[in-house]
């Protein structure tokens, strides 16, 4: 199964890639072993993703740009508001990436 890079850059994949570095450089961890430890991070954040996230959210907001690069769609909203069943939040600004997950299963 493929999988994207995309949560490695989510605050949690972010801090992940900082333990593997300070572990690498420490001489803890070889780099084969952080590589494949990303590795198994993009599979196991897809997997949870699709598993077992089951809500479902409805966004407004002012698209201030979007593009679509490498079957990736890129949106930046402005002033958008995020609607679930019981509660909202708007935020000021907010970036969506977003795949083809049949992409995935290639």
């Amino acid at each position: 199964m493929a999988t994207f890079e995309l949560y490695r850059r989510s605050t949690f994949g972010m801090c992940l890639t900082e333990a593997l570095d300070e572990m690498v450089s420490s001489c803890t961890l070889s780099p084969e072993l952080a590589i494949q430890v990303l590795v198994q991070f993009d599979k196991s954040m897809t997997e949870a993703l699709e598993s077992q996230v089951k809500s479902k959210v409805t966004i407004k907001g002012h698209l201030h740009t979007y593009r679509f690069c490498d079957n990736v769609w890129t949106f930046i909203l402005q002033d958008a508001l995020f609607k679930k069943e019981d509660s909202q939040e708007t935020v000021g600004r907010v970036k969506i990436v977003a795949c083809d997950s049949k992409l995935l299963l290639q």
